[in-house]
């Protein structure tokens, strides 16, 4: 069985910064993509970053030159660091693992708290 595990959410002033873990355990394919949304009281969930196997990256703009999206395969754990967070970035931020373009497992996710 897959299992995602999240951890780093955190109370953090605005303009702070905090780096965001997900360890997925279990048997999966090397071809996939991990990544994280994010969803906050009142709005829709969010597509934050991923990134695949190989390497690539995706940020989106409303994170872009603000968030980082990494992968260490041998632990096969991707990272979120996030840099000058702003109240907006408040969420339930919940890791992903995608095979064949389909998200297929979801970590429990865990909370950012940005205060002015």
């Amino acid at each position: 069985q897959v299992k995602l595990v999240e951890s780093g959410g955190d109370l953090v002033q605005t303009g702070g910064s905090l780096r965001l873990s997900c360890v997925a355990s279990g048997r999966f394919p090397r071809i996939n993509s991990m990544g994280w949304y994010r969803q906050a009281p009142g709005k829709e969930r969010e597509q934050v970053a991923y990134v695949t196997n190989d390497g690539t990256t995706n940020v989106t703009d409303s994170v872009n030159g603000r968030f980082t999206i990494s992968r260490d395969n041998a632990k096969n754990t991707i990272y979120l660091q996030m840099n000058n967070v702003k109240s907006d970035d408040t969420a339930i931020y919940k890791c992903y693992l995608k095979i064949h373009r389909t998200i297929v497992y979801w970590g429990q996710g865990t909370q950012v708290t940005v205060s002015s």
